[in-house]
C-alpha cells in the first residue's frame, strides 16, 4: 500500500473546471452564472408531522409497462454512468465530481444523439437516480456503508423515484384518501388497488415505483401526517411504565420476560421442498429460452409469497408489542457478524444456522420496533451486546459459565433456580433496560419525556443531550 503523502493532491479551482469541461465533458454552470454556488437543501418536513410510506400494488396497461421498462433501464444506466464518471474523474485526474456536476453531465447525455433515448424518460426521475448515487457516496464517506457498486439488470431491483414535479395527484372527493396518480411521460392514471386510504387532504411528497422479481408492480407514496401517540401504558395499579424484555432467538422467534413465546414460522424450511423442485426445473431448461424465464418467474413468485407472509407476521407482532408496552428492551445484535461464513469443519452447520437467522429477519423486526416506538410515543432500550443476559441468573444475578447453543435449560449453581434459557435472558434484559431507562429519565428536566431510542453504547451522548 502506498503512503498517503505519495498520492497526487486534489485538483481544484480553474484547473479543475478545465478538466471537467475538456476531459470529462461536464459543461460549465450557465444558470445563475454570476451567483455563488450554494449547497442543495433538503426539503424540511412540517413541524409535528412524521413521514410515512403507504405501499400499494398497481396494474399497468401495456403502454405504461413499456414506458416503465424504459424508465427502469434509464435509471440504472444513469446511475452506472454517474458512478463511472465520479470514479474516473478521481482516479485519472484527482478531481472531485458531485451531484451538481453529474446533473450537468446528464444534460449532455440527453442531448447526445447516441443516448437520445434518455429523453423518453422524465429528467426528474433520472436526477433522483443521481441523487441516490450521491447519497451512497455520502454514506461511504461516513463509513456507514460500503463503496457504491454498479447496478446489474438481473440482480438489482427495478425502481424509479418521482418527486412532486414528476407526477400528478388528484384526490377522489367521494373517497378521501384515494385518487388518481399519473406519472410523468404518461397520460393515463395508474390502476392502483387502494387497500387502505391515505390521510384525507394530504398530497404525497414523493413516490417510488418498483417491480419485484415476480413481475409485480408497486407504488410507494411518501406523505407527511400527524401520528397521534398512543396512551401511556402503566403497570396495573401503579404509575410505573409497563416494560417488556424481548429476547430474539431461533428456537422461538421472540421470548418475553413473562414466559410468552412466539414461534419461529420457519418459512424457508416450510417451502424448501417446493423451492428445490422449482430450482431443479429451472436448471433443466435451456438458457435463454422462454420456458427458462417462466421457471424463473415461478421461483420468484414463491419467494414473493414467503416475503409477504414474513412481513405481515412481523408487522402484526411489532404493532402488538408497541401497543401493549411503554418500554421495550432488546439486545444489540451484531447480525452481520453472525452471518459470516465459516470455513473448514462445521461450515455446513454454520450455513444452516445463517439460513435460519436470515429466515427469522431479526433486522426487520428491530427496524419496525424502532420506528413504531418513535411514532407512538414509546421507548426502545437497546442493551449492550456484551451484557451476559443468557448466563446470568435472573434471581441472584450470579454469572455462570458460557452456555452452548444446544443448552435450552440450566440450573444456577448459587441459588439452585432452574431457568429456561430464553426466558431468563428476557428477564435480565428487562431489568438492565429499565436501569438504563431510569438513568436517562432521571437526568431529564421536568416535563420532558425520554427519547424514543436509548442505546447503551450511546448512553453518554444521550445524557449530555439531556
Amino acid at each position: 500500500m502506498t503512503d498517503t503523502a505519495d498520492q497526487p493532491a486534489r485538483v481544484t479551482g480553474d484547473e479543475a473546471k478545465r478538466i471537467k469541461r475538456e476531459a470529462l465533458g461536464i459543461a460549465d454552470r450557465k444558470k445563475h452564472h454570476g451567483r455563488a454556488a450554494t449547497a442543495i437543501k433538503r426539503r424540511a418536513k412540517e413541524p409535528g408531522t412524521q413521514q410515512r410510506v403507504y405501499r400499494y400494488r398497481f396494474y399497468p396497461d401495456p403502454t405504461q409497462a413499456e414506458q416503465l421498462e424504459k424508465t427502469f433501464g434509464a435509471c440504472r444506466w444513469v446511475y452506472n454512468e454517474g458512478l463511472a464518471l465520479r470514479v474516473g474523474a478521481w482516479e485519472r485526474h484527482r478531481v472531485s465530481v458531485g451531484f451538481a456536476e453529474t446533473c450537468r453531465a446528464l444534460t449532455g447525455w440527453r442531448q447526445a444523439s447516441a443516448t437520445s433515448w434518455l429523453r423518453e424518460v422524465s429528467s426528474t426521475v433520472l436526477q433522483q437516480s443521481l441523487r441516490h448515487l450521491d447519497s451512497a457516496f455520502t454514506r461511504f464517506f461516513k463509513q456507514s456503508a460500503k463503496y457504491p457498486q454498479r447496478k446489474r439488470k438481473h440482480l438489482s431491483r427495478d425502481s424509479a423515484t418521482y418527486v412532486r414535479t414528476g407526477f400528478r395527484w388528484a384526490e377522489d372527493t367521494d373517497r378521501p384518501g384515494t385518487g388518481l396518480v399519473t406519472l410523468a411521460k404518461q397520460t393515463v392514471p395508474l390502476d392502483v388497488r387502494w387497500s387502505r386510504p391515505l390521510p384525507a387532504g394530504v398530497t404525497p411528497v414523493k413516490l417510488s415505483v418498483t417491480r419485484d422479481r415476480a413481475g409485480r408492480y408497486f407504488v410507494a407514496l411518501l406523505v407527511e401526517e400527524r401520528i397521534n401517540p398512543l396512551p401511556a401504558a402503566f403497570v396495573p395499579g401503579g404509575r410505573a411504565p409497563k416494560a417488556v424484555g424481548i429476547d430474539l432467538g431461533l428456537a422461538a422467534l421472540v421470548t418475553l420476560d413473562d414466559g410468552t413465546k412466539v414461534d419461529h414460522p420457519r418459512l424457508l424450511k416450510k417451502y424448501e421442498r417446493e423451492l428445490a423442485r422449482r430450482q431443479r426445473g429451472l436448471h433443466r431448461k435451456t438458457k435463454g429460452s422462454r420456458n427458462r424465464e417462466k421457471a424463473r418467474a415461478r421461483i420468484a413468485q414463491l419467494y414473493a409469497l414467503i416475503g409477504d407472509v414474513r412481513r405481515d407476521m412481523l408487522d402484526q407482532l411489532t404493532t402488538r408489542l408497541v401497543r401493549e408496552n411503554q418500554v421495550l428492551v432488546v439486545e444489540d445484535l451484531a447480525i452481520m457478524n453472525l452471518l459470516r461464513p465459516a470455513v473448514g469443519r462445521g461450515r455446513r452447520s454454520k450455513a444452516r444456522l445463517s439460513r435460519s437467522i436470515i429466515d427469522a429477519a431479526w433486522g426487520e423486526l428491530l427496524r419496525q420496533l424502532r420506528y413504531k416506538c418513535a411514532w407512538y410515543g414509546r421507548t426502545l432500550v437497546i442493551v449492550d451486546r456484551f451484557f451476559p443476559s443468557t448466563r446470568r441468573c435472573s434471581g441472584c444475578h450470579t454469572k455462570g459459565p458460557s452456555l452452548d447453543v444446544s443448552v435450552r435449560e440450566w440450573t444456577c449453581a448459587e441459588c439452585g433456580a432452574k431457568h429456561d434459557r430464553d426466558v431468563n435472558a428476557a428477564r435480565n434484559l428487562r431489568e438492565e433496560g429499565m436501569r438504563l431507562y431510569w438513568l436517562v429519565a432521571s437526568a431529564l428536566p421536568p416535563g420532558r419525556t425520554p427519547p424514543s431510542v436509548i442505546k447503551a453504547s450511546e448512553l453518554a451522548d444521550v445524557l449530555l443531550a439531556a
